[in-house]
């Protein structure tokens, strides 16, 4: 006979060694009210980060400002993320409140579960980066713009992107490569951190709450001192109004970006 919690113990070391996965297939059948719910904001959020890459598009091209033009295309890789983060995450966990399959029957390998969790982390992560990048720039930009003979080209601010976003896919594999794991959630749609003392799985939910800490907190400081330099000078001089007005929008849209990914990210990370 095998020993009482055998099967416990079996999947003590996969995605479903912390949550009950039968259990929680006949438990999620309550746990929505309708599928219908997800679907809604889903297709919201797709619809709108559309809309607003089109309009990044068409703007960059009636800019010449390099200052604007690099500005916008730290815009257009946030919204590029958050756009791919819906579509990856909403096609695994909008079926799963049509179908509600049990996790350990199709995935026993802990393959999508592993790919979810790493989308959650990396699409995540990605946006406060980003956020903290555009931030940094801008706070540069409008506090020492005699410190570099010309601003960043696209070249450079697409690099930087692509930084961010390797830096992002690095920290979402490192569950994968052994630091850390990704477990099924409660009610059983998706997959995140395990949040075990476990050494690993310490470190690593620590590593990833104190990166997403320290890049919002560096945002606030950054927007902070960009705003109060800005409100000093902004009236000093007529002939310069123009470019003030685009530091005054684009600070407003870091702003808004940083209150949106602190009300969003921060009760998680703390």
């Amino acid at each position: 006979m095998d020993p009482p919690n055998s099967s416990t113990t079996g999947q003590s070391d996969t995605c479903f060694g912390v949550f009950n996965a039968s259990e929680g297939h006949n438990t999620a059948q309550n746990s929505i009210t309708s599928p219908w719910f997800s679907t809604a904001f889903g297709l919201i959020g797709l619809c709108s980060n559309l809309f607003a890459l089109c309009v990044l598009l068409s703007s960059s091209r009636k800019l010449s400002s390099r200052t604007r033009s690099s500005f916008l295309i730290f815009l257009c890789g946030l919204v590029v993320t958050d756009f791919m983060g819906l579509l990856v995450t909403a096609s695994v966990i909008i079926p799963y409140h049509f179908i509600k399959f049990a996790w350990a029957e199709v995935d026993p390998g802990c393959h999508l579960c592993n790919f979810l969790g790493f989308s959650m982390v990396f699409f995540g992560q990605c946006p406060l980066l980003l956020g903290a990048t555009m931030a940094g720039e801008r706070f540069f930009g409008i506090n020492h713009p005699f410190s570099r003979s010309t601003s960043i080209s696209k070249r450079r601010a697409w690099s930087i992107v692509g930084l961010v976003w390797g830096f992002s896919c690095l920290l979402g594999l490192l569950p994968v490569l052994g630091l850390g794991r990704y477990t099924l959630q409660y009610p059983g749609s998706w997959c995140f951190i395990t949040l075990l003392p476990n050494t690993g799985d310490v470190i690593f939910c620590l590593l990833f709450a104190l990166l997403g800490i320290f890049s919002v907190l560096l945002s606030f400081i950054f927007n902070t001192v960009s705003v109060v330099t800005l409100c000093r000078v902004y009236h000093d001089r007529e002939s310069v109004q123009r470019r003030r007005d685009s530091e005054v929008e684009m600070m407003v849209q870091l702003v808004g970006i940083m209150v949106i990914a602190t009300i969003c990210w921060m009760p998680l990370l703390v």
